[in-house]
């Protein structure tokens, strides 16, 4: 068995040798293979070079295109195949790659279907389509005696380390690409911007540049960072309400489609968030996407539900990064403009170097042939016999007449005046070599100038460029600061919910008990209940909230205008209290008892009041003891409005039988003041912007636009504003308003005065002709105009007229044409300072005092608190038997 083993034994040996020769472990060979990988992914095809903006794949597209360039289209197919030869990559790549770049309608000029940016259609097949380098791409991008040649891969042909791009085309075209463990998205910008950037940079001047997308909309760049990590660019798309039935978009954010757009706007409407009826795309050569609305909802309210809930708003995070000596280089974009600029000067200087040493080249030796033809040197070489001799001879006849020369004569030089033609030597004209030599050093000191201002030869480049291109590229998408939109406002109730009020639960799914409301996925529901109990939920399919529920609504987070009027009992023997409040915020799921009691509250009586309305209600107490007066009223209006934390004040230590509601209430708080916002162009209430007043419910805003459009609105914060709006303010139905517009049918202007008729309806207060404008709108109630009128020829100028508006015409229907101002010629209508004006005072059926929460707690003689405001914990006096035997709470 001993010698079994030893065999067995040294047979594992050899079996474990021979494995260690043969076993090559992983680990490393991972490792350095996927370095050779990402290093790869990175250098060669995902991230653009910062000299020259290109991905290795573009700039082998553009190479080929230029090795192929005879002015005329080539198929893309064939350059395609032409790129083949220094692209180690397939043919659908290489295709994909091009129509990208021809896309961008900067660098190729495109023939046939090239796909549509829009709607997102592919282009046709490579075989279909032809390119050619447009005019600005042979101008920025080739120059091969400055360029940097490397061999291809597999070594049969040479191709470009990077093309010399004299112009920031990294920024132009914008660039994406996703690598191993980085990525890199820098955005389009606008091409005039960048070049006037540009030249603001060789003057020493700052710069900002910020994205422009082919695709127009609107951006919000107040956190673009400079295009850095971190940085993001909210895009609109731009879309407007022709009628109160349909929204028109008419441009879409970067980075969608009119198809996705399309589909995001379907999804939200399957997922109940919007409301359509229709949706039609109409995009040619434009965007138009038709949304027909169902009847009855809000046009403005759905744009904002759109850009909550769809495509129509998008956010893009950039990332500056780019290759610089071979390795990834995070840069923002005024630092990748700063470079590029610097890099044009570069180019350009070596272009003129190159240019230079040509034309002195060409100055030379227009001089020898001039020295060699003039003085018949030609005749020195008949007698010699070998061509050392001829060169000899010819080098000997030039030395007496080749002082003025810059540099000595070479052999090559001689040799190139030996080929010089004889029917050349008998047609010299030395009056025209001498003019060619003075044009040579004209040029010569033109080139010199531009090296010693070099500068300012880099600035007129970019100039010419402007020039020349810049024609059609103005900027496509408009900058602005965009308000933010509250989902929770703007959302369709698409959801019934339902309220079992005795058992204690609310839901979407309890359709046998009582409807409360429409309500969203969205929502935040509040709840009161009879125990003296609120919490705020979720919309759910069923909640259990707790027993005898009595009021249910969409909880408004931030709302100070509902309030609450409360009478309870804390405790199950505790005194009674009445409070008012309101619920700013909670915390969700939470109960929040009314009092300081734990257990056996109870409401005697509860309203919720939209508007802070403040009712009066008769309290019943019940028989007990002594006590005779058991019934009495109290105004919810002498109750200051406190925290929902806050007891309250005491109404009295007896039991309560009921409390009836004996009056309706009004509104004890403000009228509301709303501010415009003209940077975002929206209503607020949070004090941004101009304020436009102090608001009731029934009260509504004013608005008159350029076209002669007036209308009045309620002042809803979702409300939208045409750019061209002249007059924005609060609406007073009793001021006539007063408007001077040029009459396009007579030629004349006509000056009017009229109320606003209809409230609910858009007017024209100009004439329908197409010529017709609006000059002046006043409202003022005294307005004055001044009339400059025009010079007559061969006259003095005449004074300028002031007409008081007031005077001069009456105020008739909105409808009516008014009167003529003047017969005589208008240079230009002024608007001067208004008539001083007192209206009549009118005193209102009912003065309200309007307290809000700050200043009611802060005025201790509001109502006297209730007569209580030396009381403790804001208690009220029980009710007291007099000496006439009745209680009175007073």
């Amino acid at each position: 068995m001993s010698e079994e083993n030893e065999e067995l034994e040294n047979l594992s040996e050899g079996i474990e040798e021979q494995s260690t020769e043969t076993i090559t472990r992983v680990t490393g060979m991972y490792k350095e293979w996927f370095l050779d990988y990402a290093s790869y992914v990175i250098l060669e095809r995902a991230v653009p070079a910062i000299e020259d903006g290109f991905k290795p794949v573009q700039r082998r597209i553009m190479q080929s295109m230029k090795d192929l360039d005879d002015g005329r289209y080539n198929k893309v197919a064939n350059i395609v195949g032409h790129a083949m030869q220094y692209h180690p990559h397939g043919d659908a790549s290489i295709g994909d790659a091009m129509v990208q770049i021809g896309q961008k309608d900067l660098l190729i000029d495109m023939q046939g279907n090239w796909g549509n940016i829009l709607t997102g259609d592919p282009a046709a097949a490579s075989r279909y389509i032809e390119a050619r380098i447009s005019k600005f791409g042979l101008e920025v991008l080739f120059n091969p005696k400055i360029t940097e040649w490397q061999a291809s891969y597999d070594g049969r042909r040479k191709e470009p380390i990077n093309l010399p791009v004299k112009f920031p085309l990294l920024l132009a075209q914008g660039a994406e690409g996703i690598a191993v463990g980085l990525s890199t998205k820098v955005l389009p910008h606008n091409f005039i911007e960048l070049i006037d950037a540009s030249i603001k940079h060789l003057q020493g001047k700052r710069f900002k540049l910020y994205p422009d997308f082919p695709t127009g909309g609107a951006a919000d760049i107040s956190n673009y960072n400079d295009g850095l990590r971190g940085g993001k660019v909210r895009v609109r798309a731009k879309m407007h309400s022709p009628d109160k039935s349909s929204i028109v978009i008419t441009e879409i954010p970067f980075s969608t489609t009119t198809s996705s757009l399309i589909d995001s706007i379907l999804k939200a409407n399957d997922k109940g968030k919007i409301k359509i009826k229709k949706i039609e795309d109409n995009t040619a050569a434009n965007v138009e996407i038709m949304i027909h609305l169902p009847s009855g909802l809000s046009p403005d309210k759905t744009m904002d539900a759109l850009y909550a809930f769809t495509n129509c708003e998008v956010s893009i995070s950039p990332l500056g990064c780019v290759i610089e000596d071979n390795k990834p280089l995070f840069v923002g974009v005024s630092e990748m403009l700063r470079r590029s600029a610097d890099h044009t000067v570069e180019l350009l200087k070596a272009e003129l170097e190159i240019l230079l040493h040509e034309v002195e080249e060409q100055w030379h030796f227009a001089s020898l042939e001039r020295i060699f033809i003039e003085n018949r040197i030609y005749r020195d070489i008949e007698e010699e016999e070998t061509w050392e001799g001829v060169l000899s001879a010819i080098d000997k006849g030039l030395q007496p007449h080749i002082k003025h020369l810059k540099r000595k004569i070479t052999e090559d030089d001689i040799v190139r005046l030996t080929e010089i033609r004889i029917k050349r030597i008998s047609k010299f004209d030395i009056d025209k070599a001498q003019q060619k030599i003075d044009a040579l050093e004209d040029r010569i000191a033109e080139l010199k100038h531009h090296l010693e201002h070099l500068i300012e030869f880099a600035i007129d480049y970019f100039t010419k460029l402007k020039k020349d291109y810049g024609s059609g590229r103005e900027r496509k998408t408009e900058l602005k600061n965009f308000e933010d939109i509250v989902a929770s406002k703007v959302v369709i109730r698409n959801t019934k919910l339902y309220v079992n009020r005795e058992e204690g639960f609310i839901g979407t799914s309890l359709k046998r008990d009582e409807y409360v409301g429409d309500v969203s996925d969205i929502d935040d529901i509040i709840c009161f209940t009879k125990e003296g109990t609120m919490m705020v939920t979720k919309v759910d399919t069923k909640t259990f909230i707790g027993k005898n529920i009595v009021h249910v609504a969409v909880f408004k987070k931030k709302d100070k205008r509902t309030i609450y009027n409360v009478i309870y009992r804390d405790g199950k023997s505790g005194p009674s209290y009445i409070k008012r409040f309101a619920v700013t915020s909670m915390t969700r799921d939470r109960e929040y008892p009314m009092g300081k009691a734990d257990k056996g509250s109870v409401m005697h009586y509860f309203s919720a009041n939209p508007n802070g309305e403040a009712e009066v209600v008769t309290v019943n107490l019940r028989q007990q003891g002594s006590i005779k007066k058991l019934k009495w009223d109290i105004d919810f209006a002498d109750i200051l409005i406190k925290g929902r934390s806050s007891r309250g004040n005491q109404v009295t230590k007896y039991n309560i039988k009921k409390v009836e509601l004996k009056e309706e209430g009004v509104s004890t708080l403000k009228p509301r003041k709303i501010w415009f916002d003209d940077v975002v162009k929206r209503l607020n209430v949070d004090g941004r912007g101009e304020l436009l007043g102090e608001f009731r419910g029934e009260d509504r805003l004013l608005i008159i636009t350029q076209k002669g459009i007036a209308k009045t609105i309620i002042p809803e914060v979702t409300a939208r504003f045409d750019e061209d709006m002249v007059v924005l303010e609060k609406w007073i139905p009793n001021k006539p308003l007063s408007a001077i517009y040029y009459n396009g049918e007579r030629e004349l202007f006509y000056v009017k005065r009229f109320l606003i008729e209809n409230e609910e309806r858009e007017e024209s207060i100009i004439s329908d002709h197409e010529g017709s404008y609006l000059e002046i709108i006043s409202t003022d109630y005294k307005p004055v105009a001044e009339l400059v009128h025009v010079k007559p020829r061969g006259k003095e100028q005449p004074d300028n007229e002031k007409i008081h508006i007031e005077e001069f015409i009456a105020v008739k229907g909105i409808a009516a044409q008014g009167n003529m101002l003047t017969k005589s010629k208008i240079k230009q209508i002024n608007l001067l300072d208004p008539l001083p004006y007192e209206p009549e005072e009118q005193t209102p059926a009912q003065e309200i005092e309007v307290k809000e929460e700050e200043e009611i707690d802060s005025n201790p003689a509001a109502k006297d608190e209730i007569k209580s405001s030396t009381q403790n914990k804001d208690d009220l006096p029980d009710p007291e038997i007099d000496d006439t035997g009745q209680s009175s709470l007073f």
